[in-house]
């Protein structure tokens, strides 16, 4: 095996059991490393730190399969990991649910998602020590997993930054219906498990679907950011009085009156909007418009570090604008997706925006993803959805 040298004083990381090694903290590579390579990664004396795959396209240049040094990388090894991370989430609670079965680097396989929707699975290989092991990968899903089939969905712009092309496709056994029904924290959605935002539903927000049911009953809601609805079906499920939901996608708005008739909800209970969210926000306030609750789920908007600045602006703009809109007691449940936002950032992206909506603000709840997207303590950056529920006086 291969071995590749840090710099002098750039082992912290890995003593510490982060999983990334930069391309900036490594000596100079033997030549014809080829991506996906296991290698052994020393400190400056020589002395085994850690393997890992090998990635020559990436500013992550190894991501780490283990610390022990005596650890084989075989298809045993890959066996093991995806066997203990469904081990860890025990049998699905329904036999249609969805969830998360594998968490990347919070699971030992960096780079490497896998979703379960029923009896089918959606895998991402998002890197290219995964990409090497595929087959390996694909036959343990199989062994430990049962499902009907299994699909990939390695479309995301991540690849590329690995030297990877984009791919799709059917990768064992039966191809997943173009729409399956599936159960999420007890509400039934329609998933494109083939071209839906993720692996077809954002399964990391199951947790906070009941935090909206709670906050809803009676209440006049609005649903910002709307995509499926399922905070929508959830503010209905907790008794909303009516649900206005914006969504920019009239495609996205079809589906979600199929998904508040799927749960038994009338039409007459639901208001969809066709347009921007930011520019409508600013409609509702002009015309002195006015909500009990406040949900924002909005896309990311801080891709990297260089967006940190314009991305925190729109964060606070959005949450500004809904502060505005609340009439006194409301709840403003909003969210942030960057992983580049941290949580402290974010809640101060709140509190600045509270401030210039001239209204008294109270953080009375924190939210994060659901339990089956866990986060190892050594790597903080798997922490990437924040939630703050807050009432406004």
């Amino acid at each position: 095996m291969i071995s590749v040298r840090l710099k002098p004083g750039r082992d912290s990381s890995l003593k510490s059991r982060h999983p990334w090694v930069f391309s900036g903290a490594l000596q100079k590579l033997p030549a014809g490393l080829e991506p996906g390579t296991t290698v052994i990664v020393t400190g400056e004396s020589g002395a085994t730190l850690a393997l890992g795959a090998f990635s020559p396209k990436s500013q992550i240049a190894i991501r780490v399969w283990s610390f022990a040094p005596d650890t084989a990388i075989d298809a045993e090894f890959f066996g093991e990991r995806i066997r203990a991370a469904v081990a860890r989430r025990g049998t699905a609670p329904e036999p249609d649910s969805a969830r998360r079965l594998v968490n990347g680097e919070s699971d030992g396989l960096p780079g490497f998602i896998v979703d379960q929707y029923g009896r089918y699975l959606v895998c991402q290989f998002l890197a290219a020590g995964v990409e090497r092991w595929r087959d390996a990968i694909v036959s343990a899903l199989v062994q430990h997993c049962e499902p009907a089939g299994i699909w990939e969905r390695s479309d995301v712009d991540v690849r590329r930054k690995e030297g990877l092309e984009m791919r799709t496709g059917l990768l064992w056994g039966n191809a997943p219906p173009e729409d399956l029904t599936v159960l999420v924290a007890g509400q039934r959605f329609i998933a494109d498990l083939r071209a839906g935002h993720k692996t077809g539903l954002y399964l990391d927000q199951s947790e906070n679907l009941p935090v909206v049911a709670e906050f809803s009953r009676g209440r006049e809601v609005l649903n910002g950011f709307a995509y499926t609805g399922a905070f929508t079906v959830a503010a209905l499920r907790g008794g909303a009085a009516r649900v206005t939901s914006i969504e920019s996608s009239q495609a996205a708005l079809d589906r979600i009156a199929k998904h508040v008739q799927l749960n038994g909800f009338d039409l007459s209970g639901s208001e969809p909007l066709c347009a921007d969210v930011a520019g409508q926000l600013r409609t509702f306030r002009d015309s002195r418009r006015a909500f009990d609750l406040a949900v924002l789920d909005p896309p990311k908007f801080v891709a990297n570090a260089a967006q940190l600045i314009k991305g925190g602006r729109a964060y606070k703009d959005i949450n500004l604008l809904a502060l505005k809109l609340l009439r006194p007691g409301g709840v403003l449940i909003t969210f942030s997706c960057s992983g580049h936002v941290t949580p402290d950032l974010f809640q101060k992206i709140v509190a600045d925006a509270a401030v210039d909506s001239g209204r008294n603000v109270r953080i009375i709840r924190w939210l994060s993803q659901a339990a089956d997207h866990p986060v190892a303590t050594s790597f903080p950056e798997g922490r990437y959805l924040k939630g703050l529920v807050c009432r406004v006086d």
